[in-house]
């Protein structure tokens, strides 16, 4: 059934405007405490829609506090990281098991266009401050803290609100991450009440640069989009498109490329193109395009290469209704989220989606390594999705990268990825789900891919590439074991 998210079904208008009514802030309440008396996760394992069985569910919800709490996280330079991950993070917020966090994400793309994406927002100002020999927040990446770019030298570029830790994660558990909502940032500037934007940059990393065929060649091209900030229309629209005129920052710095985050854009060095993508509707997928937990292998993290804890995934279904699963790896699980995203089709090709500021609610439930035997999530060693119709396994390059290729990991995936790989990666993770997770011999498993299973490019803009494996599960309705 539509919950408001499908633009296809033809009562879309009247399940978007249920949707929204039942998430309005005096009825959440009543919905965390009827999900949480209810047992949620049991009820809809029970009706085969979760990986989580019943028996599992209960596990769980007897170690969780009795009394879910629901907490705000706001964007605001004092509580996100900028482009890494780290197992040594201070979270910003501490939780239980079954609470519920509502964050704000802000896009980093949101200087291509400030008096739109920035201006009379006091969260986004405090991020995106720069002035001479001063920035809102410093670390932008996980490179040398005396990089020639500052702190971090601009080695990952999201922004990430977190972490949240859950207590009591430990190595070995499964982080469960229930996305309950997700609703567009207004622009805060007057001028532009009642919408959204968000920026789609064509640029040096995508998988078209070097395969141009009309105008100057190599060239970077923004292109603003509008969202309507009440999440009531379903589609997306080009405002205006620009030339990367090469951007000198408040430092200084000449950047002829999109080469650090944050660049605030001088618009009156742009030559604005409007009569672009004219006509043009773009379905809405609202999503986030990082989410995951700190990975244990080294200190500081690039955000910009997926790996077996999540992170940028870049995939259009880490949306609403949807369910993400965690092998958690470092104490507390440090949980964030970021790169925002409007819009995004299958490849992220052109080097980023519509990067635009969202802010989402989450519930968080912790499944303890003992008890997962038996169950679907016991071996699970990469992020997967689930939702209301699939589950979606996330094939890598390298499923590990910091593991996999030693010290300089961090450096050398960019030169190592391949859609071999990641194709790779994603059958053998599909064939170890059906065979374990649903009891299908091996030849039934290779079969059933062949012939069900939906292989697609996640990504390939991201350092290490992804391909992901899409299953039905009404594949399995008359399937009892």
């Amino acid at each position: 059934m539509c919950l408001g998210d499908d633009p296809t079904c033809a009562a879309f208008a009247e399940h978007r405007m249920r949707y929204r009514r039942d998430m309005e802030p005096e009825r959440r309440a009543f919905l965390k405490s009827s999900f949480v008396a209810t047992g949620g996760a049991a009820a809809l394992a029970a009706g085969g829609l979760s990986l989580v069985t019943p028996a599992l569910a209960q596990a769980s919800r007897a170690k969780s506090v009795e009394r879910c709490r629901h907490y705000h996280l706001p964007a605001t330079a004092e509580t996100v990281h900028w482009g890494y991950f780290s197992r040594s993070l201070k979270p910003q917020v501490e939780i239980e098991s079954g609470d519920f966090v509502t964050i704000e994400t802000l896009t980093h793309h949101a200087n291509d266009d400030a008096e739109r994406m920035v201006a009379g927002d006091p969260g986004a100002e405090s991020v995106f401050l720069w002035t001479k020999g001063t920035k809102g927040v410093a670390r932008r990446g996980a490179g040398p803290e005396d990089a020639k770019l500052g702190p971090g030298g601009g080695l990952g570029v999201h922004i990430c609100t977190g972490p949240v830790a859950i207590r009591g994660a430990e190595p070995g558990d499964v982080l469960e991450v229930r996305i309950l909502d997700v609703a567009p940032r207004p622009s805060a500037n007057p001028k532009f009440k009642g919408s959204t934007f968000g920026s789609n940059a064509a640029a040096w990393w995508g998988y078209h640069y070097k395969d141009l065929l009309t105008g100057d060649k190599p060239r970077e091209v923004i292109t603003i989009y509008e969202v309507d900030a009440s999440g009531g229309r379903d589609w997306a629209k080009a405002v205006y498109s620009f030339r990367w005129p090469g951007v000198t920052d408040p430092d200084g710095v000449l950047h002829p490329t999109i080469d650090y985050p944050g660049i605030p854009v001088d618009h009156t060095k742009t030559t604005r193109t409007y009569d672009v993508l004219k006509g043009i509707r773009v379905p809405i997928r609202p999503h986030f395009g990082v989410m995951g937990v700190a990975p244990a292998e080294a200190e500081m993290v690039n955000s910009i290469p997926p790996s077996y804890t999540g992170g940028n995934i870049d995939n259009w279904r880490i949306g609403k209704g949807a369910t993400l699963y965690y092998p958690v790896a470092v104490a507390g699980a440090l949980f964030s989220a970021g790169d925002p995203h409007a819009s995004q089709g299958d490849s992220e090709l052109c080097g980023t989606a519509i990067e635009c500021s969202l802010t989402g609610t989450f519930q968080f439930v912790l499944h303890k390594k003992a008890d997962l035997a038996g169950t679907a999530l016991e071996s699970l060693d990469f992020p997967m999705i689930e939702t209301r119709e699939d589950w979606v396994l996330s094939g890598f390059s390298y499923p590990n990268y910091l593991k996999d290729l030693g010290p300089d990991a961090q450096s050398a995936i960019f030169a190592k990825s391949s859609l071999d790989l990641a194709m790779q990666d994603a059958f053998r993770k599909m064939r170890q789900f059906l065979m374990h997770a649903k009891g299908l011999t091996e030849d039934e498993a290779i079969s059933l891919m062949s012939v069900a299973v939906d292989f697609g490019v996640t990504q390939v803009v991201d350092g290490n590439w992804g391909v992901h494996a899409i299953v039905k599960k009404a594949i399995f309705a008359e399937r009892t074991a």
